[in-house]
């Protein structure tokens, strides 16, 4: 009689299969619905150049203006959902370009360092910490009150540490953790590939997201 699967592996799976679904939804984002946009765009502006009335004339530039801002933003969010760089290059590169994104729409100051060189990760894994990442900045966002953020990742032979920290009013952890879905969400991820997600918080000082992840050598892989 075959055993039934653990928690983590029916965890881990929906998780995987959450995350094939956002992104084959943000290749359709960028792909389909940002393409076809640009295209509409396109004829806009050659609607533009051969109207000669002042007013339609207008009216087309007015619209082309509104329309080339709703492509920026659903390029925006399909990078926000899956960026490219976290397949074809690697959880550091996504990061740093997550990090772009997320100052320049909540103008927040990020300070990164990358110290050590990145270890190959499993995509799975990659994919897990970047989402625990984005989670902690998202959150910081929405309830810290911080203007600036300190991140550093380094790389060990044997283990990868992730530290966020930020600069605003704290919390309860014990109390939030039983409270919010996010933070409870962000270490069941870490525990499912086999990391440890802790958090620390002093009111009216700040708080620090600590990720620990254990590697494997190349010849274990």
């Amino acid at each position: 009689m075959e055993s039934l699967p653990s928690r983590d592996q029916i965890s881990s799976y929906i998780i995987q299969s959450q995350e094939e679904e956002i992104k084959r939804i943000a290749l359709e984002l960028h792909e389909g619905v940002g393409q076809t946009l640009y295209s509409v765009f396109t004829g806009f502006q050659f609607l533009e150049l051969s109207i000669e009335g002042d007013s339609l004339k207008g009216y087309i530039h007015e619209m082309s203006e509104l329309l080339e801002k709703t492509i920026q933003e659903v390029r925006l969010l399909a990078v926000e959902l899956h960026p490219p760089t976290l397949t074809t290059l690697g959880f550091i590169p996504a990061l740093k370009s997550y990090i772009k994104l997320y100052t320049s729409t909540y103008g927040i100051l990020v300070d990164f360092n990358n110290n050590g060189i990145e270890n190959h990760l499993p995509e799975h894994q990659r994919i897990t910490l970047f989402r625990v990442c984005q989670e902690a900045l998202g959150n910081i966002a929405k309830y810290a009150d911080s203007l600036h953020i300190e991140i550093s990742a380094s790389w060990k032979p044997d283990y990868l540490e992730v530290l966020i920290k930020d600069f605003g009013k704290g919390f309860d952890v014990e109390k939030e953790i039983q409270q919010s879905t996010g933070l409870a969400a962000m270490i069941e991820r870490m525990k499912i590939i086999g990391g440890i997600c802790s958090i620390t918080s002093v009111i009216g000082e700040g708080s620090v997201i600590k990720l620990s992840l254990p590697l494997q050598s190349e010849a274990q892989e």
